[in-house]
């Protein structure tokens, strides 16, 4: 779905942008808005989602973020009920979508960006900062899905049955969705927006990422249904395809995204919130033993959709950090 401004929608995401532009001969999609009263200077918010959902998963950040400069969201290759092309899969998957990054802030001519990573767009955001070091002024990992810490148990059972399965049922899913079509989406999708618009949908076996889901705009719900009912099986299967890169990344080759977390010098803001039943506490704790040079914010009952569960908040956190972090010296960037 696309708006030349997003307040054809709804009068909250006016001044929103649908806009494309050609990478290698690829349609990339993304939102922008411009900055409201800010430095002409400041830096660009590059925002980016699960890359198996879409940069509307991210539209209600936008109105509240452009206080703090120019806020982008993208479609990355492969989304499920994205606009940006995927010509195969070899464009779907962590290490590549990081790779896109890096030639979509050269074609829009974004020399410096405040990266923002939501759940697994955390880890593709760090590879980012690692790959093109010299293109990103700050990270911001929201709830994000990085390599956990591991007992040697459970490493050794994810290079070895793990490894396995995720080979074996990303094709085997497809199939299904090939088979079963239609049916199977909409009725998935139905028993996720019934526990939606449940006020009781907390305490839902269908709230897996916690927090209270009655927080989510009824703009926003509507438009991830029709988004989602829009999707074509194998739209879906694509999807399945970056859950398992996303898993592998995460636990059977964490090496590559830990030593990009180890090198990243960019000022890094990690935001959590205490109800995420996705990424828990000793996650956190993990991380930050690594890096205790980041910041944690973390937001109270709160779960894994914290930008959309929380938005003003949300931007409120970014502009604190951004006000007492490394950005400006003197009136120039560091």
């Amino acid at each position: 779905m696309q708006y030349s401004d997003w307040g054809e929608r709804s009068a909250r995401w006016s001044g929103i942008h649908s806009e494309t532009v050609d990478l290698g001969g690829t349609s990339v999609h993304y939102l922008t808005t411009g900055g409201e009263r800010t430095p002409s200077d400041a830096p660009v918010h590059l925002l980016v989602p699960n890359p198996a959902g879409s940069a509307t998963n991210l539209i209600d950040v936008l109105p509240v973020l452009r206080k703090h400069g120019r806020v982008i969201a993208v479609d990355l290759p492969g989304s499920i009920a994205g606009h940006t092309g995927s010509p195969d899969r070899r464009t779907t998957g962590i290490e590549p979508h990081a790779l896109f990054l890096r030639d979509l802030t050269v074609a829009l001519e974004l020399d410096r960006v405040v990266v923002h990573g939501w759940s697994a767009g955390g880890m593709i955001a760090v590879l980012f900062a690692d790959i093109a070091p010299e293109r990103v002024a700050g990270l911001v990992l929201v709830a994000p899905a990085l390599p956990p810490p591991l007992s040697a148990s459970e490493a050794r059972w994810w290079r070895t049955v793990g490894r396995t399965g995720l080979a074996v049922a990303p094709p085997v899913a497809r199939a299904m969705l090939r088979v079963l079509g239609r049916r199977l989406i909409e009725r998935l999708i139905e028993k996720k927006f019934r526990a939606l618009a449940d006020p009781a949908a907390s305490g839902s076996k269908w709230n897996v990422g916690g927090g209270d889901l009655s927080r989510l705009s009824s703009e926003f719900t509507h438009l991830a249904r029709e988004e989602l009912t829009a999707a074509r099986p194998k739209q879906l299967g694509r999807g399945i395809t970056v859950m398992a890169s996303i898993l592998s990344a995460m636990c059977v080759r964490p090496q590559r995204v830990q030593d990009a977390i180890c090198r990243t010098s960019a000022p890094t803001l990690l935001l959590w919130g205490d109800d995420d039943r996705v990424i828990v506490r000793a996650w956190i704790d993990d991380w930050m033993a690594q890096r205790p040079d980041w910041n944690l914010s973390v937001f109270e009952a709160v779960g894994h959709a914290l930008p959309i569960e929380v938005p003003g908040r949300y931007a409120d956190a970014v502009g604190e950090w951004m006000a007492g972090s490394s950005f400006w010296r003197d009136g120039t960037q560091t």
